[in-house]
């Protein structure tokens, strides 16, 4: 049994918040008299001193000033636990899981989570990042309730969010650079090429390996920023989101390879989910948002 309520702690933060007894019963609407009685209860169970004078003014004790810390935390997880009653009662999810493709836009992505988590700040949201057809696996494992892939789920609703542009690259000291001519597709495959593992974990002899030349050499990774680092220090060549490697781009850290044919290439992402009506609000608002920021990347 506690021998200490939390509306006596409540009262001891008010005095220090308030600056004195006579202000704290002020600033509560309480007497001066309870406030008093709250704060000689918690020092009298404790055997502790919380408040000293000096002059006129009421501060704490070091001991006052310990309990002070461990009062805020306790009355702060109060006020949450009281939060997420009320938002449990309205049918606000608590948890949202998304699995977005390593080649979504971070900046759009980004904007969009703070909006939602500004809008339900008790909301917990769980961001796994995935390659090719890993998302729409995680999704139809119902281990996520959104999913943003290049892989159309058979199931469910799939609608178009972005397209994004490849571009092939490699760094500047790449042999391909000095052929001093237009590239072909065979000339690329007798060098290293960088490859994205796909991250789906099931029928792994039918991962997808999109971008493949068969070049005699493969590296395959696990992430994009590897392959974007490997590039960058001559080890391969691949095609990457022009999105990540902007700033590899205009530092001339990356070039783009001067191909006679498919120079660039476009791959589009989808926005899918399996069934709206058993989306939360919290769920909801990320997809709105999320059409919304796409609408203006394509505008620009």
């Amino acid at each position: 049994m506690l021998r200490i309520s939390l509306e006596q702690w409540r009262m001891f933060h008010a005095v220090v918040e308030f600056g004195g007894f006579n202000q704290a019963s002020q600033g509560v609407h309480k007497s001066q008299s309870s406030i008093h009685n709250a704060v000689s209860k918690i020092e009298n169970s404790l055997g502790v001193k919380l408040f000293k004078i000096e002059g006129r003014k009421t501060v704490l004790t070091e001991a006052g000033q310990l309990m002070l810390q461990r009062a805020n935390y306790l009355l702060q997880e109060a006020k949450k636990i009281e939060a997420i009653g009320q938002t449990l009662s309205q049918g606000i999810e608590t948890t949202l899981k998304i699995a977005v493709d390593e080649i979504f836009p971070r900046t759009v992505l980004y904007q969009v989570l703070e909006k939602v988590s500004v809008q339900y700040p008790l909301l917990q949201i769980e961001l796994i990042e995935t390659i090719l057809s890993g998302a729409s696996e995680l999704l139809s494992q119902d281990a996520v309730e959104i999913a943003i892939s290049p892989i159309s789920l058979g199931t469910g609703f799939s609608e178009s969010l972005c397209y994004i542009t490849f571009n092939a690259v490699a760094s500047p000291t790449h042999p391909l650079h000095k052929l001093k001519r237009k590239l072909s597709l065979e000339d690329l495959k007798s060098y290293r090429q960088i490859v994205v593992r796909d991250s789906a974990h099931l029928h792994k002899d039918k991962k997808a390996s999109e971008g493949w030349l068969e070049a005699n050499q493969r590296w395959t990774v696990s992430h994009l920023q590897s392959s974007i680092d490997m590039i960058c220090k001559g080890l391969g060549f691949a095609w990457l989101p022009v999105n990540l490697i902007e700033q590899q781009l205009n530092d001339k850290e990356l070039i783009p390879l001067k191909l006679n044919e498919n120079r660039q290439r476009s791959t589009q992402l989808y926005l899918t989910f399996k069934d709206g009506d058993s989306l939360g609000p919290a769920a909801s608002s990320f997809i709105a948002e999320m059409r919304l920021q796409c609408l203006h990347l394509q505008n620009t």
